[in-house]
């Protein structure tokens, strides 16, 4: 019964704490003050390579944070459009490593409330990546290639539900100039945010240029959205655009512990979950998933399971429960080539 009531509790709270997610607040209690930890930032000297640094720049995003989310519409591209509310949310999150295998890093986020957390979102970060998914418009991914020339230099960073589905990627160079690792993306699509997907009806996608910052405090995630309304016959129509301002301060005395703890009993679940996906996109070259209410279904019947894990890690018996759980939310199409972009 406890388990089942934080699983309902997060899925209830995660749209609130989320950079994908949040909702409208006109007014709430102020967040308990913890004392922010400075550290210094390491630029990129002469003579280093810059895949070294970019690499250090990445791997700073690890720790322990309070984050601040904040969406506001500003730039009204259609007429009568009328701006809606800014959002704003705050949440504690540790980030840790998944997985570093030199030209790929893997970070997870995962939210901590007291003694209740749950895993968020994922960045995976990979070098000279020649393809990759992409989102292509009516919740549907598709493999392709990235354009040669575009490729050296370039870190290309993917974005994960709480799932592990796929959210949102895109490709950039990191920027060391002033001593500040910046990395700034293409423009690329992406999915009605979560914040909004069960609100609003009035569009379907996001246009978006996102922006990393390392500093001292922590880090930052801008984000330049466009939002935009597809039409039937296919033609684009353009809202407004929004500002998203994410903020991870590095703060102490808050116990990050329980998130610790989940990650240690849970990883390997989490593995195999990231393992079904690598073979749906393998075999398939692209995936749909499910829209609003049955996308909810979908989060709270993986994080149920990683739950059960915990108590029982026979991980044997829950990859056939997660085969289970993706054929019933997850279509997928017949193996095609892969597309160029």
């Amino acid at each position: 019964m406890k388990h089942s009531f934080a699983i309902a509790m997060w899925l209830f709270i995660l749209p609130l704490l989320t950079a994908c997610a949040g909702k409208t607040y006109l007014a709430k209690p102020a967040a308990p003050a913890y004392p922010t930890v400075e550290r210094p930032v390491v630029g990129c000297a002469a003579g280093q390579r810059a895949f070294d640094c970019d690499r250090r720049a990445i791997l700073s995003m690890l720790g322990e944070y309070q984050v601040e989310f904040k969406f506001d519409e500003t730039v009204v591209l259609k007429p009568g459009y009328e701006r809606k509310q800014p959002k704003r949310s705050i949440g504690f999150e540790a980030v840790v490593l998944v997985e570093d295998t030199g030209k790929k890093i893997s970070l997870q986020h995962i939210l901590v409330m007291g003694d209740n957390v749950t895993k968020h979102w994922r960045q995976d970060w990979v070098y000279e990546m020649p393809r990759h998914w992409t989102y292509v418009g009516n919740q549907r991914f598709e493999q392709r290639e990235r354009d040669a020339a575009a490729i050296p230099g370039t870190w290309t960073q993917l974005v994960y539900e709480v799932n592990d589905a796929p959210r949102y990627s895109g490709s950039g160079k990191w920027n060391h100039r002033y001593g500040i690792p910046t990395w700034t993306s293409e423009r690329s699509w992406r999915p009605l945010p979560r914040r909004e997907y069960t609100k609003r009806t009035d569009y379907q996608l996001i246009n978006s240029e996102n922006r990393h910052t390392i500093a001292p405090q922590g880090w930052t995630h801008e984000q330049d959205n466009t939002k935009v309304m597809r039409a039937e016959d296919g033609k684009d129509v353009v809202l407004v655009r929004e500002f998203g301002f994410n903020e991870y301060r590095r703060i102490g005395g808050y116990d990050f512990g329980p998130a610790q703890a989940y990650w240690k009993s849970t990883s390997e679940f989490w593995a195999a979950a990231r393992a079904c996906w690598n073979n749906e996109f393998a075999t398939h070259g692209s995936v749909t998933l499910p829209m609003s209410s049955s996308e909810e279904g979908f989060n709270k019947a993986v994080l149920e399971l990683a739950d059960e894990y915990r108590k029982d890690p026979r991980l044997d018996v829950y990859r056939n429960k997660l085969d289970d759980i993706f054929r019933k939310f997850v279509n997928v199409t017949t193996s095609e080539p892969v597309k160029k972009r």
